[in-house]
């Protein structure tokens, strides 16, 4: 069930009955205070940490905890009720709302982005340009050398790359980009998304997958330096581009046109019985002030528009 956008102003009802505390004299956390742990997804750390530090110095009285962790994880965390608030890109399947529904506990699912898939390579690399099709044969193994995709190339074997086994980019390229095909032989993973990153600036043959929000902030320095170190590939959907104008890569726009082909939704999952504190998290994310962070992350609103401006003639 999806819920909408609400102002944190709409919970200051309930928050003033919740601050009393329940039966036991325990006191409460509201939509505004108190405490309260999330679990994460780590391709999203850098959007969330500000939606974090943002919220919590407009609420003095909120602290919100953020675990982050594979999008496995943080999936199990919300079935075993270890956390009551998710922050994954995909929605719950069919098998784990069942489990919910055991339960009785009614999750509410609220997007709040569009996000993207990012292929990275080495500087060494000089292929910077890859068709849809042709990513399409690398996932399934059909493709294994640099050679294959550019005859003039010096490198090798291909190495692909995810931040880990787990992760939501491995499982977005099984189910969207393969119907859930097996990886190849010549994939690995890291350990996290800095991991990542130092792999593929230092191997040459190095195909990495990378959630862009750790490479989209130009205003972040850690992600423009992250940026100083790899090349970001443009993919073309066309099956034989005539000119360069066919590719994009995961920028903002090209993302919000639905130019650019590897993208997904992001979401907050909430479990909570009651209006408290993640409830109010969820909806700070989802509000204006919360959605203008999203778009300053290079990221996509999921309840705003996003302005494009054309610089052509």
């Amino acid at each position: 069930m999806k819920i909408k956008a609400l102002g944190i102003a709409a919970f200051a009802a309930v928050a003033a009955l919740s601050s009393c505390g329940n039966n036991s004299g325990e006191k409460l956390d509201t939509p505004t205070s108190g405490n309260i742990n999330i679990s994460v997804d780590e391709s999203f750390k850098p959007v969330i940490e500000s939606e974090i530090s943002t919220f919590e110095g407009i609420y003095k009285y909120a602290n919100v905890e953020a675990a982050y962790k594979a999008e496995g994880e943080v999936v199990k965390d919300l079935l075993n009720d270890s956390t009551r608030i998710a922050v994954i890109s995909r929605e719950l399947t069919p098998e784990e709302k069942a489990v919910f529904d055991k339960q009785n506990r009614i999750p509410r699912v609220t997007k709040i982005a569009i996000d993207a898939v990012a292929l990275i390579t080495n500087k060494q690399n000089p292929d910077t340009l890859i068709t849809l099709d042709e990513l399409k044969k690398v996932f399934r193994g059909d493709i294994k050398n640099w050679k294959d995709l550019s005859e003039g190339s010096d490198l090798g074997d291909i190495t692909i790359v995810f931040d880990n086994n787990n992760s939501s980019t491995a499982r977005f390229v099984k189910d969207s980009v393969l119907a859930s095909n097996k990886l190849p032989e010549n994939t690995f993973a890291s350990n996290s998304h800095k991991a990542l990153i130092d792999y593929v600036e230092e191997n040459k043959n190095a195909l990495g997958v990378i959630g862009v929000n750790w490479i989209s902030d130009f205003d972040d320095s850690t992600a423009v330096g992250f940026l100083k170190r790899i090349n970001v590939l443009g993919i073309s959907t066309e099956a034989a581009p005539q000119s360069t104008e066919s590719y994009y890569q995961p920028y903002q726009a090209y993302i919000a046109q639905q130019a650019y082909p590897l993208r997904r939704y992001l979401y907050i999952i909430s479990t909570e019985g009651r209006a408290g504190l993640g409830t109010g998290f969820a909806s700070y994310v989802a509000s204006d002030k919360g959605q203008r962070l999203i778009l300053k992350s290079g990221l996509v609103p999921a309840t705003m528009p996003v302005r494009v401006i054309s610089l052509g003639d």
